[in-house]
Order: structure tokens, then C-alpha cells, then sequence
């Protein structure tokens, strides 16, 4: 485990293997940590260094703000990347991370040799979405573990549900090591992020989406239109909005295509 200190609150993360390749940035998801990629790092560290950040408030980081903003976790990376002397990374983020991912790439482009958004969207929140993060601030702070039930549940496909019965409650019981605070922090920056359709388009260099067939929270053919609007390779997998536990061996594969 190894640490910085970015404005009085230690973020965690950890780095591992080295290659010829671009070094890779993994970012995990919201109620998720860095543990989630352990059996990817495995497979992708024998080619490259791969870091893996526990964003603000989430896994053994702190948190930092009431709100913690795209923005505010973008620059957590960046001063990761900085702090280990990497000129130029890829990155790749699951869901919320995808949208850390997002963020930058609009902030640090010089940086960025390639980006992968799994199962994320450059689309800001419905005002609907908008209502239901509202509605989870005050569900979370009444009960904690009925809303981290609910959320993690509700991203995997039904049979994926029966299929990774431990696996999901492992999930669980490390969301619920989260304080409310850091996940209404979470909730309220992915509420007031913005649309980075023309940013993407604009990105010059390599970018994939992964879009999963069954995913319950972003529909496959909206993943599709937007993968054509914007210029990026399109990568479709099985099953739901996990992939990187529920079609996990062709993740790698995909992960294995970024430059």
C-alpha cells in the first residue's frame, strides 16, 4: 500500500509490474475500491505498470470535500501520475471512474495516450437520474445498508445475480466500510457533472468504449450511438454492468488493445 497526501486526506494506491507499454491507470467505481481489479492487475502487469487509485472517500482513502466533484477526483489522479514521474499514462475506469476518466482527459489531454470507458457513458445525469442521486443522499444517511443493498444488486443482470452470490456480498460488505458522508460526497459529484460528448469527440488519440449487453443501468444501443458520434472503438461484452467481474476474461482481452 502506498499513500500521498492531497489536501490533508491520504488517498491509497498501489502500483505494480512494468513494461514497454504506456503505464495504465485503473479507477474503479462508486462503493467500489482498487481490490476490484486484482485479478486483471495480474494478467496486465506482466506487460506494463498498472496503478490502481481507491478514489476520495472510497476503499483506504479519505475524504476530502462535502461534494467530491469529477473535477476534484480527476486532480487526485493527476497528482498520483505526477507524484510517480509518469510522463504519459493510459486510463481506464469502471462506471463513476469512467467519468473520473472523462474529467481527465479534459483537464490533462497532454498526458493521456489512450482512454477506456467501461460501462460508463460521457453523458451527464437525466434530471430524473438527478432526482433519484437526491433521493439516495437522504436514503443512505437513514440506512446505510438498505441503500447499499439495493445500489450494488441493481447493477447486475438477473442471472449474473444467482451466479455471483458471494461475490456480490463481498461487494457489499466493503461499501459498507464507507463512511455516509464520502457517499453522499460521491453521489452529489456524479449528480452535478457535466456532458463530455464534445471533449471526447475532440480526443485525438485512442478511445474505446466497453458496453455490456445486459447492463441494467446504461442501454447498449445508446452506448452504440455514441461510440459513433464521437469517433471511439466500440467493445461489446456479456452479461451486466460489472463486467469486470461478469465477463471478466474478455475484459482483459479488451484492456490488452489499449496502446
Amino acid at each position: 500500500m502506498a499513500t500521498i497526501d492531497y489536501k490533508g486526506s491520504k488517498i491509497n494506491y498501489e502500483s505494480y509490474g512494468i513494461g514497454e507499454k504506456i503505464p495504465l491507470v485503473l479507477l474503479h467505481g462508486f462503493l467500489e475500491d482498487l481490490g476490484i481489479w486484482d485479478p486483471i492487475v495480474k494478467e496486465l502487469k506482466k506487460e506494463r505498470q498498472v496503478i490502481c487509485i481507491d478514489l476520495p472517500g472510497h476503499g483506504k482513502s479519505e475524504g476530502i470535500a462535502d461534494i467530491h466533484p469529477m473535477k476534484l477526483m480527476a486532480d487526485v489522479v493527476r497528482e498520483v501520475v505526477h507524484m510517480l514521474e509518469l510522463p504519459e499514462i493510459s486510463i481506464a475506469g469502471h462506471s463513476m471512474g469512467g467519468y473520473v476518466c472523462l474529467e481527465f482527459m479534459k483537464n490533462f489531454p497532454m498526458i493521456l495516450k489512450s482512454l477506456m470507458l467501461i460501462n460508463s457513458t460521457p453523458v451527464e445525469d437525466s434530471v430524473e437520474k438527478q432526482e433519484i442521486r437526491e433521493r439516495s443522499v437522504k436514503l443512505v444517511a437513514e440506512n446505510k445498508k438498505a441503500y447499499i443493498n439495493i445500489a450494488i444488486s441493481n447493477l447486475f443482470s438477473e442471472s449474473s445475480k444467482e451466479v455471483y452470490v458471494s461475490e456480490i456480498e463481498i461487494l457489499k460488505s466493503r461499501a459498507m466500510k464507507m463512511e455516509v458522508r464520502n457517499i453522499q460526497a460521491a453521489l452529489m459529484g456524479m449528480k452535478i457533472r457535466t456532458n463530455y460528448l464534445k471533449e471526447l469527440e475532440r480526443f485525438p488519440r485512442q478511445k474505446i468504449i466497453v458496453a455490456s449487453q445486459d447492463d441494467p443501468i446504461l442501454e447498449i444501443r445508446e452506448l452504440e450511438g455514441i461510440s459513433r458520434a464521437t469517433g471511439c472503438e466500440l467493445y461489446r461484452l456479456k452479461n451486466g454492468h460489472n463486467s469486470y467481474l461478469e465477463d471478466q476474461s474478455n475484459l482483459v482481452q479488451k484492456i490488452h488493445f489499449i496502446d
